[in-house]
């Protein structure tokens, strides 16, 4: 006898992995609740957190969109991110860009930048800069915009039974000034950058953790029977501003997050943990799941991270099997169509303009 003599096929490498189909292989062992098709559920973070949402909407369950667009074209709602998260947030990449705006939304948090200005004159919201392709005509009109995309964000955090956040990066650039975090560096697409102003930051393990434990705070006080599924972006870095390997920084990165993420699943009941990040990168897979830039996901990984999902997280899988081989179509989809958008990430804003 040994202390592994009982375990279970699922807590040994060779029975959970080596001789499991790379296509197989589901690490989801104990899953803490399910949707079920009337489950209200909101989404939110890096862009692999979109793949999730469209997965939910697409097989019939109750994916809450409180920023619709419905009396758009389907072109201006895909071009405009309508529909991409359950608000038009853009990407949250970070636990600090989810807590502040919980904190704009619930405590009134107010920011010395509201508007940057492009080159072609036209302004846009510092903390979604891509929501709207044509951009604002004033600061003014950002900051309109922006009131009514906190009341939508505010009914999304309130009203979702089931949160599922993916966590995408602990690299950011904030402001000096009062520590609001964006998305993009100033003068990627807008804005300039300014040394005295704003300042790179590259969150530790203690920083991630903390902030993310206060952003699922705040989320339980304004909505106390929130459940919350954490998941982790297995898509690379796309740029890091460290000064080392861009795979150093991806993995340091991706590794402060995923133990962020334990650390909740393991303090609350009422959070889980999507290991989305694993399926995709496993070393089982041979690198298939990644497209030939080695960093965008594949139709193939997408669909089986979505199978493990399903399979495991909502009530009425039996329905959507037959959805499997409708799963591995291509995700970039032509706007007319009217098919779902492809997947936006701010974040490529970064390799555009630095080819």
């Amino acid at each position: 006898m040994n202390p592994y003599s009982d375990a279970k096929p699922y807590q040994m490498w060779r029975r959970a992995v080596a001789r499991i189909e790379p296509h197989l292989v589901d690490p989801v062992v104990t899953p803490r609740f399910q949707l079920a098709t009337s489950t209200r559920v909101g989404t939110a973070g890096s862009c692999f957190a979109q793949h999730i949402a469209k997965k939910i909407a697409e097989i019939g369950f109750n994916y809450l969109i409180t920023e619709s667009g419905d009396d758009l074209s389907h072109h201006e709602k895909v071009t405009r991110q309508f529909g991409v998260y359950s608000a038009r947030y853009g990407n949250l990449y970070t636990p600090a860009q989810l807590s502040q705006l919980l904190d704009e939304c619930f405590e009134g948090r107010e920011f010395s930048e509201t508007a940057w200005q492009r080159p072609d004159g036209r302004f846009v919201d510092p903390y979604r800069p891509q929501i709207e392709p044509v951009g604002f005509s004033s600061p003014d009109e950002v900051v309109y915009a922006r009131k009514e995309h906190l009341e939508a964000a505010r009914r999304v955090f309130r009203e979702s039974e089931v949160f599922i956040f993916t966590l995408g990066l602990t690299e950011s650039w904030r402001s000096k000034v009062d520590g609001a975090v964006f998305p993009l560096a100033p003068g990627v697409v807008a804005g300039s950058f300014d040394p005295e102003k704003h300042e790179f930051h590259n969150y530790s393990v203690r920083e991630t953790t903390k902030i993310l434990g206060e952003a699922l705070d705040k989320l339980k006080n304004v909505n106390p029977d929130i459940k919350v599924l954490l998941t982790v972006s297995p898509v690379p870095l796309i740029a890091t501003y460290e000064d080392r390997h861009i795979l150093a920084s991806t993995t340091y990165s991706k590794a402060v997050l995923r133990i962020a993420a334990q650390e909740y699943v393991e303090k609350y009941d009422w959070v889980d943990y999507f290991p989305s990040f694993e399926i995709i990168t496993a070393s089982s897979t041979g690198g298939m799941y990644f497209e030939s830039d080695y960093r965008e996901v594949s139709p193939l990984g997408v669909a089986h991270a979505m199978r493990c999902f399903v399979r495991n997280y909502t009530s009425g899988a039996e329905r959507v099997e037959i959805e499997e081989i409708r799963d591995s179509r291509p995700e970039r989809k032509n706007p007319g169509t009217g098919e779902m958008p492809a997947i936006i990430c701010d974040e490529e804003a970064i390799d555009a303009v630095n080819i």
